[in-house]
């Protein structure tokens, strides 16, 4: 598993890898499930995370032509972008605020957005 990628137990607890294993681990315990993120959402709902690059960071919202619920039953967790594989920032949601978060950060050669839906899961704009 790479560095950065989450991985979701039966439990319903959502882990996320802080380093490379590749060789020592070649199998997840049982119970434990490997997140795909996803990059395509064919339904009315959006998911795929949009960035806007603005003057002194980045915009990312969930949705860019219909923004993404957030209702206490279904709502974004979490947003989080990561730059060059090197800097990893994250902002925590709760049902009723905008599903979009703005990061006041360096500007990346490679910018990288994820973000958790309750219902749906893991996705990406890569």
């Amino acid at each position: 598993m790479e560095r950065n990628s989450f991985i979701k137990c039966k439990c319903g607890a959502l882990l996320q890898m802080v380093s490379d294993i590749k060789e020592c681990c070649p199998t997840l315990p049982e119970g434990m499930e490997a997140l795909v993120p996803k990059v395509e959402d064919a339904t009315t709902e959006k998911h795929v995370p949009y960035v806007e690059e603005k003057e002194n960071g980045y915009l990312v919202k969930v949705g860019k032509e219909a923004k993404h619920p957030m209702l206490d039953a279904h709502y974004i967790e979490f947003i989080e972008l990561e730059i060059d594989g090197e800097f990893l920032y994250r902002k925590y949601l709760k049902p009723g605020v905008e599903p979009e978060v703005f990061f006041e950060v360096p500007k990346g050669k490679e910018v990288v957005a994820r973000e958790y839906c309750n219902i749906h899961g893991l996705w990406t704009n890569k």
